[in-house]
């Protein structure tokens, strides 16, 4: 039966910053008790990775990274949503940053900002100035698996956790 764990070998995260990307490896210790497992790389991809290592899709949280526009202003999010919803980015996401227009980020550009790769981009060693929105669903989730900022493995956190990261914000944000 799927489960957050699914049948990966977890340890703790803080042991194995093999792992990770350096910028997560950096704010790991705002999440406290993390786990870490490696995954197969061609295997990142939520659908993927959920079927291969059976984990239940609703204790998988993506992130996504959007970028709004205001005039000459730039703001740049991560938005974290269960694996089973659809985050509404273009109403409660871009009038809660207060941005005109808003999409998702450039691939190449997300990842040269996060110092993560794509597949693997998660809320955690995001840098500083942006807006980490979590949706309520996630925070209140219990455990569950995010990318590690690498497509070769992933993080087990508790929801929660997410909500206390700096900059983090909770919210309804899916449709």
């Amino acid at each position: 039966m799927p489960s957050a764990e699914g049948n990966l070998t977890w340890k703790p995260a803080l042991e194995h910053p093999e792992l990770l990307a350096a910028p997560v490896a950096a704010a790991l210790p705002a999440v406290p008790g993390a786990k870490v497992a490696a995954i197969d790389a061609a295997l990142a991809d939520t659908a993927a990775f959920c079927a291969a290592y059976d984990v239940d899709p609703a204790a998988s949280a993506n992130c996504v990274v959007v970028e709004g526009r205001r005039g000459d202003v730039t703001t740049r999010a991560a938005v974290m949503v269960l694996a089973t919803d659809r985050a509404d980015v273009n109403r409660v996401v871009r009038k809660h940053l207060g941005m005109r227009k808003i999409s998702f980020a450039d691939q190449a550009v997300a990842e040269e900002l996060t110092g993560m790769q794509q597949g693997g981009i998660t809320p955690v060693g995001l840098p500083s100035e942006w807006p980490v929105l979590v949706d309520a669903k996630v925070a209140s989730a219990g455990p569950v698996v995010i990318g590690a900022g690498i497509r070769g493995a992933k993080l087990l956190v508790d929801g929660a956790a997410l909500a206390d990261l700096p900059g983090a914000e909770v919210l309804d944000l899916t449709l």
